[in-house]
Parts: C-alpha cells; sequence; structure tokens
C-alpha cells in the first residue's frame, strides 16, 4: 500500500515508516508564532531552561493586534521584542510587515515538504506550497522553544478532487465555502485534506492558498496540494535552500474521496454564526449591511484587491456602508499602491488600514456595534469573532463584498448590472 503525503513527511521526520492514528515525535523545520509569543514565552522559562533550543528555526510575526489598541497590548510587544532580542531570534517582524500567514511565505520560510507547525490554527496556509503545516497550542510551541521536539498524530486523509471551469465571477472562496457548506465543521476533523485535480493545478497561487487556509474550518489538521509551475516559480524566487516535492503515492489509501465540478458554482455565502451555514448568495440577496471587512488571511492579496478595485472603480460605496480595507502584508500593500488600486479604492469611499489582521481577532480596528451586519472575506464567522456577540457576520469572496458596497446589501453580481 501506498502513503499519502502526510504520512511521507511526518514518516521522515520521524525516520520511520508511520501510519495513520500514530503517534510520532518530530522536530519541525519551522516554528510560527505571532503576538501571542508572550504568553509562550512566560510558559517557556517555567520549563526550566533559558535559551531556545534552535533559535534559528523560529519565525515571530506580530500583526493579531498592531499598532497596538491599548497598554496591556503595548506591553505584550514589548514583552516580545525584549524576548527575541534575549533569544537571538533573528526572524523576527515587527508591526509594519503584515499578517503571519502572508509573510511566512514571501519571507521564504515556507517550501515544498516541509514540517512547519505555528501557534495559530490558519497555520495550514503553507499546504497550498507543498508543505505539512499545521496549527498548535501555545504550550506546544512553549515546548518546542526549549527542547525542539513535539509529538503529533499521523492524520488519516480525505482526499477532495476538483474539476471543471469556474463560471465567470467565482473563485476558489466560493468552492471552499461549498466545500465547509457539504463537509460540516468537523467533517474531517483532525484529518488532512488533500486538494487535486485539473482546477486545482490551474490555480494562481492566491486562490491556493484560500483552500489550504480554510481547511481548518472543516476541522483539518492539514490541508496541501502538489505545488505547480506558478507555486514553484514563486518558491525559487524567495526560498534560499534547496526543496523537493512530496506527493501521495498513486495508491495510497484515503479515508474519503469528494469530487466537485465547478463548472454550475453559484456564489456562495456562510451565514451566522457558522463557517458551514452556508447557502447560495441568491438566497439572502437584499440583506441589508453596515460594514465590509476586505482583509484577513484568506482574501487580501494583489488578485483580491484586482477584483475588488475593478468593481468599485469610479463608482462610489453605499453611504450606509463602511468598508474597510486591509491589504495582507507591507509587500503587498506596496503592490496595490504602485498599481494605482489603492486612490481607486479611496475615491471609492473605502477606508484604508494597515497591513495586518484588523478586526479579524476582535480587538480592535473595525469591531461593529450591536446588530449591525458585517460581511468579510475572512475565514470565521462564530458569534463575537470580530469584537461583538450581539452583531452578525456573513462570509463572502471579495466578489461579492465588493457588488455588495456598492447598493448596502447583500447582492448576486450575476443579476446587478455594474
Amino acid at each position: 500500500m501506498g502513503k499519502t503525503f502526510s504520512e511521507k513527511i511526518l514518516g521522515k521526520k520521524a525516520g520511520k515508516e508511520v501510519v495513520p492514528g500514530e503517534i510520532v515525535e518530530l522536530e519541525p523545520d519551522v516554528a510560527m508564532s505571532h503576538d501571542n509569543t508572550a504568553a509562550i514565552s512566560k510558559t517557556f522559562y517555567k520549563i526550566g531552561v533559558d535559551r531556545v533550543y534552535d533559535p534559528d528555526k523560529h519565525v515571530i510575526i506580530l500583526d493579531h493586534c498592531t499598532p497596538a489598541a491599548n497598554a496591556k497590548f503595548a506591553q505584550n510587544h514589548k514583552d516580545i521584542r525584549k524576548f527575541v532580542e534575549k533569544q537571538k531570534i533573528k526572524n523576527f517582524y515587527d508591526v509594519n510587515v503584515g499578517i503571519c500567514h502572508q509573510v511566512m511565505h514571501e519571507k521564504g520560510h515556507v517550501w515544498p515538504g516541509a514540517l512547519i507547525l505555528g501557534s495559530d490554527s490558519h497555520t495550514t496556509s503553507y499546504g497550498a506550497f507543498g508543505a505539512f503545516s499545521a496549527g498548535i497550542g501555545r504550550s506546544e510551541m512553549a515546548v518546542i522553544m526549549a527542547m525542539g521536539r513535539i509529538w503529533l498524530r499521523v492524520p488519516e486523509t480525505i482526499k477532495i478532487c476538483v474539476d471543471g471551469k469556474f463560471p465567470e465571477g467565482i473563485s476558489s472562496k466560493d468552492l471552499m465555502l461549498k466545500i465547509a457548506g457539504d463537509i460540516l465543521a468537523d467533517g474531517a476533523l483532525y484529518k488532512a485534506i488533500e486538494f487535486c485535480g485539473p482546477t486545482i493545478n490551474r490555480m494562481s497561487v492566491a486562490s491556493r492558498f484560500v483552500l489550504s487556509n480554510m481547511a481548518v474550518e472543516v476541522g483539518a489538521k492539514a490541508g496541501y496540494m502538489i505545488p505547480n509551475k506558478e507555486t514553484l516559480e514563486y518558491m525559487k524566487a524567495r526560498v534560499r535552500k534547496p526543496f523537493e516535492v512530496v506527493q501521495s503515492d498513486p495508491d495510497a489509501n484515503y479515508e474519503a474521496i469528494y469530487e466537485y465540478d465547478v463548472t454550475n458554482l453559484e456564489p456562495m455565502i456562510a451565514k451566522p454564526h457558522t463557517v458551514d451555514n452556508v447557502v447560495p448568495v441568491s438566497e439572502v440577496k437584499g440583506t441589508p449591511i453596515q460594514q465590509i471587512f476586505f482583509g484577513s488571511c484568506t482574501n487580501a492579496r494583489a488578485e483580491d484587491f484586482e477584483i475588488v478595485t475593478n468593481v468599485l472603480r469610479g463608482k462610489k460605496v453605499h453611504p450606509n456602508v463602511r468598508m474597510l480595507v486591509f491589504p495582507a502584508s507591507q509587500e503587498i500593500f506596496l503592490e496595490v499602491l504602485k498599481r494605482g488600486w489603492i486612490v481607486d479604492l479611496v475615491e471609492a469611499g473605502a477606508v484604508i488600514m494597515n497591513p495586518g489582521c484588523g478586526p479579524c481577532m476582535g480587538n480592535h480596528e473595525g469591531v461593529p456595534a450591536d446588530g449591525e451586519v458585517v460581511i468579510a472575506t475572512s475565514n470565521r464567522n462564530f458569534r463575537g469573532r470580530l469584537g461583538n456577540k450581539e452583531s452578525e457576520v456573513y462570509l463572502v469572496s471579495p466578489r461579492t463584498a465588493a457588488v455588495s458596497a456598492l447598493t448596502g446589501k447583500i447582492e448576486d453580481f450575476r443579476y446587478l448590472k455594474l
């Protein structure tokens, strides 16, 4: 019997053949943390060591509450800077650089075949580049800092095969929402998801990222795909070490196989208050909205900005709507600035914010009021996700967000003349 991608990567790191369900002790290639490093460092010192096992393995990025919203967060950032300096962690990115999951691959800390662990659930994102990447807890990251190793359970694998050509305006976000609605939020609990098929092979780097990023939203421990030509070229320009693409054997065993044809896929939306409460946008068309959150690690790259800008150029955001725009990183911000898209968005009435997570964690920069409805290009909409349990959050694609901005209500762009 052949091996899946997960079994190969984890087996290589364990130094033996492994099977699903087995517990193995491993040393990751990269360990990522962000604003929660302050809490991790406290646990680290409680373990009884004073020096990080291998500082070069660690990447720390401040992004979740940047700039600091209050004195507590400011102190948190100050503690992290002191920890980074004391431990001689070179891979540190301060509040100006962007969202951790974007910065990680931009700065070359992600590559095919790597084992990457992060103290953030959306660490699954790096599977878009052919890495096995998974989220872990703060105390687990403290153990990696102290000992350099951690245990993982080898996951079973679910294969999702995608074929067909997307209809005009439909994106990988619509596909991932459709998958979440079908599989449900716990449908892949501690499984690995392998995305494959002709449609996946044709996707851009940004589009592929959406799928692996949101794999955790259906419970997955990891979500990955084999890098296509565009992805490999992107990696080769940024990664400063040799790497090898790892892929599942043709006779590998899968727990389940799902097949999707996107030919007739509609614009999809996740209604409050769960990511799997998914329906076609047409079913909630006309719902009034008060705020749009265009950003997050899911959809805030140049590809997404181009879509939104093309919709809003020369038009105006509805006066009842606040459209908040957060570039995923400083690099993305500079690119869209140079292309003139920021000018178009400002003239349309959007509010341009700093690169970072923004309101996604619910700490600052766009917390909605009681009873307000927000549509977001992010990945989670549970009650209180944006900082107010009395608001409602719908998850949508960038195009759906942009067309809805024009009328002040949720729109199906197929029926709106622009």
